[in-house]
C-alpha cells in the first residue's frame, strides 16, 4: 500500500478514509477541561488515537471552515474575524476516530445537532453543551459547541491534511 502522494497537491493514497474520521476538540471544550469526557464517549464507539494538542494556525482555520466562509454574506458575523477570535492564539486537541466503514457518519451522530440547545440528550452537544445559536447570533459570534468530526470520507481526508499533515501518514496504519 502506499501512501505517498504522486505529485505536490495529492492526497495520500491508499486510505480507505470511510473508516476514518478526524476529531477536533474545540477551545470552549479543551477551556472547560471536557476532552478526556468527550475522547472517552467517543471511544465508546469507535477506536481513538494520534492525540494531539495543536496551537491553531490562521490558515488551518480558514481551510477547516472553508464551507461557512464561502456562505459568510447569509451569516449575521464576521467569519473571518470570529474564527480568529475563537481559534487563534488558542489550542485545540485533534485525534482520529477508526472503525467500521461508515465511521463519519457514526461520529457526526455522537455529537448531536450543531446548535447544542437543539442536541438530543445522550449526544456531547445535547449532554456538554452550554451556548446556543440564538444567544450566539445575538452577540455577533459562532455558537461554541465543542467538537467537529469529518463529515465525510472527503471531509476526513482533507481534515487529515489540515490537522496532522501527509508526514504523520503512519498514525492511518495497522
Amino acid at each position: 500500500m502506499s501512501r505517498r502522494p504522486a505529485a505536490v497537491g495529492d492526497v495520500l493514497t491508499g486510505v480507505d478514509w470511510d473508516r476514518w474520521s478526524v476529531i477536533l476538540l474545540k477551545p470552549d471544550c479543551v477551556r472547560r477541561g471536557l476532552v478526556d469526557t468527550v475522547l472517552e464517549r467517543i471511544s465508546d464507539v469507535v477506536s481513538v488515537h494520534g492525540r494531539m494538542d495543536v496551537p491553531v494556525a490562521d490558515w488551518q482555520i480558514h481551510v477547516h471552515y472553508w464551507d461557512l466562509l464561502v456562505g459568510a454574506d447569509w451569516l449575521d458575523c464576521d467569519i473571518p474575524a470570529c474564527l480568529r477570535g475563537m481559534y487563534i492564539d488558542r489550542r485545540v486537541t485533534v485525534a482520529l476516530a477508526h472503525g467500521p466503514a461508515g465511521t463519519p457518519a457514526l461520529v457526526r451522530e455522537l455529537l448531536g445537532h450543531f446548535d447544542p440547545a437543539q442536541a438530543a440528550k445522550g449526544t456531547l452537544r445535547g449532554d456538554l453543551g452550554t451556548d446556543n445559536l440564538t444567544a450566539a447570533r445575538a452577540q455577533g459570534r459562532l455558537v461554541e459547541n465543542l467538537v467537529h468530526a469529518s463529515d465525510d470520507a472527503t471531509a476526513t481526508c482533507r481534515d487529515f491534511g489540515t490537522w496532522y499533515g501527509a508526514k504523520r501518514h503512519h498514525l492511518l496504519g495497522p
